[in-house]
């Protein structure tokens, strides 16, 4: 299992230069790969080595830090096509797709760079890294982070390391690879019904509600419309502190609730049910007003947690399919629209069961996940003689 952890790098003036100047030179290199990538229809990653390599090196670029170089203009290129084909760039013939096919992907001068072994080592002892720039090897450059993150970096880094900076300060964001703890046999499942107004709701009974998180977007939209009428760079700088702040804060939030849920799961030996909810944005027609709600609504990464926690924790995890999960009845199994009187109130129309709108869904939700594990299961019963 796959998790980043970044570290904030302390250099002295010096130090903080070189890895400035190297952050521009890769990006503007980057650039012209893009431009040759895009004139020769994006080749493959070899084929674009051969046309760009050999200029890459006469730039001042180490052999490595060229090769990661194409292969982030060549991800880059992956990256786009795959959101096209997904539709995350509208239709074909809209004109943001027509205007992200017609132009060569371009990277911004503090663009992330990404450093193998060879160009960065880390002595944990001494918090300090050496890395590779254009101005050669640079070398005991201070990093400070949490005590956990740095366990995490000496139990589990592997693999590539990415350089970027945020308004001047550096950091480095390493990948560790942190193996999955082993699944238990579940004593049944607890349904997690996902929400905007209710951000999720337990079979358990746990609630998050939303008000708060809510209000704190509607205060952060109606500051970013105060900016966005200056039109002055420090409104734009303001703007882009506020939007890091908001996402801080809901990613915060969402650890929350999601440590909270699958720790209820572990302590109880019972598995998680969660919904299906990919492509709800395109499926979902909302009036106006209700769309900056929907679209601000982090399900997706409150998701990712759930699942990266319960797989450290030996959590069994299932997706269930949500249609009609608020319509029916957990008790008695009756369908109808109707059964959804409002927001939080449910009335059966078959049995009468009055209950909480998204209590009930989770009790289906969870009803749904234990099917589904039951199914996925491998046969118990003796082969015929």
């Amino acid at each position: 299992m796959k998790i980043v952890t970044q570290v904030k790098l302390m250099p002295d003036a010096a130090q903080a230069s070189a890895l400035e100047r190297t952050l521009g030179t890769v990006n503007d290199a980057a650039n012209w790969v893009s431009e040759v990538a895009f004139e020769h229809g994006v080749p493959r990653e070899y084929e674009l080595r051969k046309h760009t390599y050999a200029e890459l090196k006469a730039r001042g670029l180490g052999a490595q830090a060229a090769q990661h170089v194409i292969k982030k203009v060549r991800d880059s290129y992956t990256t786009l096509k795959a959101n096209i084909r997904a539709g995350n760039l509208g239709t074909e013939g809209s004109e943001r797709r027509r205007r992200a096919e017609s132009k060569p992907v371009t990277f911004r001068p503090e663009a992330a760079q990404p450093y193998d072994d060879r160009c960065l080592s880390w002595q944990y002892d001494q918090r300090t890294v050496s890395i590779w720039t254009v101005d050669g090897r640079v070398k005991n450059i201070r990093f400070v982070c949490s005590a956990d993150a740095l366990t995490m970096l000496q139990a589990h880094r592997q693999g590539e390391s990415d350089l970027i900076e945020r308004d001047g300060v550096f950091y480095l964001v390493a990948t560790c690879d942190v193996p999955e703890a082993q699944q238990y046999e579940p004593d049944g499942f607890i349904g997690v019904d996902l929400g905007i107004e209710n951000i999720a709701t337990t079979s358990t009974g746990y609630l998050a509600a939303g008000r708060g998180l809510n209000r704190y977007r509607k205060r952060q939209l109606a500051l970013r419309a105060k900016l966005q009428k200056k039109r002055t760079n420090s409104a734009e700088r303001r703007l882009k502190a506020r939007a890091r702040k908001e996402a801080r804060h809901v990613a915060n939030q969402n650890h929350i609730i999601s440590k909270t849920i699958v720790t209820e799961a572990e302590r109880t030996g019972r598995g998680l049910s969660l919904e299906e909810l990919k492509g709800i944005r395109n499926r979902v027609r909302l009036r106006k007003p209700q769309r900056v709600a929907l679209h601000s609504w982090a399900f997706a990464q409150l998701g990712d947690f759930i699942v990266y926690k319960a797989k450290r924790a030996g959590v069994p995890l299932v997706f269930v399919d949500p249609a009609y999960t608020s319509q029916t009845c957990a008790e008695c199994g009756h369908v109808d629209k109707r059964n959804r009187v409002d927001q939080e109130l449910f009335i059966c129309r078959g049995c009468g069961v009055v209950a909480h709108a998204d209590r009930n869904a989770s009790h289906n939700i969870a009803t749904r996940g234990g099917s589904v594990w039951n199914a996925g299961r491998e046969s118990r019963v003796p082969a015929t003689p």
